[in-house]
């Protein structure tokens, strides 16, 4: 297989393998990838499992014919990647090692040598040059491993990805790249998210026109696809809208109450409702939908004073991969003396960004009026936001969507007759309520404010506490006179044909310009409301919420000048201007702060 003209794939293919790490179902086989880059100097990337030695030395032999490899190029010491490594340096005796020093380590441990005279120590910024093609190192420790690099060809800007964006199954079987690679992922390297994090911005200063992984197919089309799947992934967002209920039954009681709810859920709009029997499913199954959707419903029975040991299994699956960013509900059974839900909310003592709903049922070992009840309350919680999302259920005349007005953050939305638009803003406030009357403030700067001069509409989206950071990167960091701010996004349109965020919002409005005042380098639109909805109950993301715990700490350290204290960015000089302007969020000099 050709990558370009001098990059060839040499991985084999794995139908044998039943159990990937001896606990993933791989009912497609794996994939163990290696390639060789052909320049004046020829690298090999990475080795295979050690049960293909032989059919992998062969395919090397065959591409090179005459040729020797100069180097060996290992990028992670997990052995269905290294195994080889003894045998390639056997059989090619002026071959060279490249790799991380941690990596060395591991070679001594693995193969009691760490080749310490045929080896190239290679860390973060390093090149090597095989000629037209050099090879641009970037340390990724903790993707999933700490020893682990990743390496970037500077000729055919070409990323060989390590364990990134890999996937189950061999590449002679055609299959859903998403599904399997998020089970991968989520699997296998799930708990490090902070650290794919850091890959990504790094990754983000390159031009990439392929992607080489060490499992799954070469990525060459749509990349910012993939970019952007593992952006959701390792951020702990959720990808997509619905509701998983995972229980564990005895006697087939519990079971009743979750096909009961997931029956009351559907009929409430939930877009999605997904099933995990947790005795019978596959745990990776239940814990990839888990991650993949953003409402949890856990139901079990109180079992030797604790829960059942399925269930329990399964939190700690979550809770080790750092589960977070979503909505929890519990449902608990017992005949005596229930505590399934106390222990369950227990083990997630530690997590993050996790919200119970309010209603938590009890079943007395079988559903009652009492706990058929819970399950409607329940229902209703959970689906709240689906509910008011549907232009035929939604309570339109929802006032107390004023309460979430405060010192917050909001994204108004409008539409220029082509394409929806949005910004974020903070200066947003009550001023009446006999009429109800919303002051909304917008820097003439802004292409928002021209569009609403123009319109005279606009809708009012008021951020929750859930709202990450791309949320305000999106809509705050750019103009939208040259940028499609929903392009990624697919919005929900109110009565009057505007947009409205389908997700991170607790409420939104609809509002219409009743008056407007000129405030020099501002405009205030006076509005009255033409529509309201309530979304959800979790709090509204407000200015202080935000500077502490959503947006990035600048990376000041080293550098001498001013801060810009809103989006992060960073003016180095000696003096800030006076008419200084920040290039990202568009405020002036007062939101910018001297680097101590």
């Amino acid at each position: 297989m050709f990558i370009t003209n001098d990059i060839k794939y040499v991985g084999v293919n794995d139908h044998k393998i039943d159990l990937f790490e001896g606990q993933y179902v791989v009912p497609n086989g794996m994939a163990y990838n290696s390639y060789v880059i052909m320049d004046e100097k020829v690298a090999v990337m990475d080795t295979v499992d050690a049960n293909f030695r032989h059919e992998w030395l062969d395919q090397i032999d065959t591409l090179l014919g005459d040729r020797q490899p100069d180097y060996l190029i290992v990028q992670h010491m997990e052995p269905d990647h290294s195994a080889n490594i003894a045998n390639f340096m056997n059989t090619y005796k002026n071959a060279t090692i490249v790799s991380s020093a941690k990596a060395f380590i591991m070679m001594k441990q693995f193969f009691g040598t760490d080749f310490e005279n045929r080896r190239i120590i290679v860390g973060e910024g390093d090149t090597l040059s095989l000629g037209k093609h050099t090879l641009a190192f970037v340390s990724a420790p903790m993707v999933h491993w700490p020893e682990v690099i990743v390496t970037y060809d500077t000729y055919d800007k070409v990323l060989f990805s390590a364990d990134g964006f890999g996937k189950f199954g061999a590449l002679d079987i055609e299959e859903d790249w998403a599904c399997e690679a998020r089970r991968y992922y989520i699997g296998i390297v799930g708990k490090y998210g902070a650290q794919v994090q850091n890959l990504l911005k790094k990754a983000a200063g390159l031009e990439i026109e392929a992607i080489c992984p060490l499992h799954g197919p070469v990525l060459t089309e749509n990349l910012g696809y993939y970019l952007n799947l593992y952006n959701i992934w390792s951020s702990y967002q959720a990808e997509s809208e619905g509701i998983v209920i995972a229980y564990t039954s005895v006697y087939g009681n519990t079971k009743k109450a979750v096909n009961a709810l997931a029956d009351k859920l559907r009929a409430k709009g939930c877009p999605k409702v997904v099933i995990h029997d947790l005795a019978r499913t596959d745990t990776a199954e239940a814990v990839e939908d888990a991650f993949r959707y953003n409402k949890l419903v856990l139901a079990t029975t109180t079992y030797n004073a604790g829960i059942f040991p399925y269930m329990r299994d399964f939190i700690e699956h979550l809770t080790e991969r750092n589960y977070q960013n979503r909505t929890i509900a519990l449902i608990e059974n017992g005949c005596w003396a229930p505590l399934a839900a106390k222990v369950m909310k227990e083990m997630f003592a530690k997590s993050k960004k996790l919200t119970f709903t309010d209603t938590t049922v009890r079943i007395l070992s079988a559903l009652s009026d009492e706990s058929s009840a819970q399950l409607e309350s329940m229902a209703d919680e959970l689906c709240r936001d689906y509910i008011a999302q549907s232009g035929e259920t939604a309570n339109k005349n929802d006032l107390s969507a004023l309460f979430n007005i405060g010192y917050g953050l909001y994204v108004i939305t409008s539409n220029d007759g082509k394409k929806d638009n949005g910004l974020i803003v903070n200066t947003v406030s009550q001023v009446t309520n006999t009429p109800n009357r919303i002051a909304v403030t917008i820097n003439k700067a802004n292409y928002s404010h021209h569009i609403i001069k123009q319109t005279g509409i606009m809708n009012l989206n008021c951020l929750s506490v859930d709202a990450p950071f791309s949320v305000f990167e999106n809509f705050g960091f750019q103009s939208g006179r040259n940028t499609d701010k929903f392009a990624n996004w697919e919005p929900l349109h109110s009565d009057n044909g505007l947009a409205f965020l389908p997700k991170y919002i607790n409420s939104f409005m609809s509002l219409k310009v009743e008056q407007y005042i000129d405030l020099d380098t501002h405009g205030m639109f006076i509005c009255s409301i033409t529509e309201s909805r309530v979304m959800s109950s979790v709090e509204t993301m407000t200015y202080t919420y935000y500077q502490n715990n959503v947006k990035p700490k600048p990376a000041t350290e080293g550098k001498k000048g001013f801060v810009c204290k809103i989006c992060g960015y960073i003016y180095e000089g000696e003096e800030l201007p006076e008419d200084i302007i920040c290039p990202l969020c568009k405020h002036g000099a007062a939101d910018f702060e001297a680097i101590s």
